[in-house]
């Protein structure tokens, strides 16, 4: 016999629809132009903050926190670096 508890969790789960962080800017052409570093880094920190559910960690989270925040302004990055966008000439 399954529980109350779980079949709710489970319907939760199932009714989970994922959307996209409003803080979180497009960081690629042409939406964006000169994306910096810290452009990078920011976007990383808002997804970090975002999945972990904190905005600020506790002091035995942090190093974990900002390992996070490194990892994902690499792989954002290196996303950015990678993509192959078409051109449309404006004339």
């Amino acid at each position: 016999m399954v529980s109350a508890r779980r079949e709710a969790r489970e319907r939760r789960e199932t009714e989970y629809r994922p959307v996209m962080c409003r803080s979180i800017k497009t960081l690629r052409e042409p939406y964006a132009s000169d994306v910096t570093d810290d452009d990078v880094r920011a976007a990383a920190l808002q997804y970090v903050r975002k999945v972990s559910g904190f905005r600020s960690p506790s002091t035995r989270n942090a190093e974990a926190f900002e390992r996070a925040v490194e990892a994902v302004a690499a792989a954002t990055q290196t996303l950015l670096d990678d993509l192959q966008l078409r051109h449309v000439s404006r004339d």
